[in-house]
């Protein structure tokens, strides 16, 4: 259970800085790196949110996979995807002082 934890720990942190990092210009390649993680990421996050019978964030996951992912691309602009990568940064950090506090108080 804890490696489980761990691993969910070490994906949302790894997606949050992934989206801090595509504020800044980069080559094309990285945003397309970016978009596989974060495709598998959300993935795996949905997975494990399915397994804990948590349809909320299922979805949301799922969604957010959805979005992000490489083989379809949504055109949304430079701008636009700036904000959905900033306030989806945002989203996971929320999620993981929600769960560490969650965890603290059992």
């Amino acid at each position: 259970m804890l490696k489980l934890k761990y691993s969910i720990l070490v994906i949302k942190t790894v997606l949050i800085i992934l989206f801090f990092l595509c504020l800044l210009k980069m080559p094309y390649g990285f945003y397309e790196l970016v978009r596989f993680i974060a495709l598998i990421g959300f993935a795996y996050l949905a997975y494990h949110a399915n397994q804990q019978n948590n349809n909320t964030a299922t979805i949301i996951y799922a969604a957010l996979a959805l979005l992000f992912q490489p083989f379809f691309k949504i055109a949304l602009g430079r701008d636009l995807w700036n904000i959905v990568d900033v306030v989806v940064a945002i989203g996971l950090l929320i999620t993981l002082f929600a769960n560490k506090q969650i965890t603290n108080s059992k």
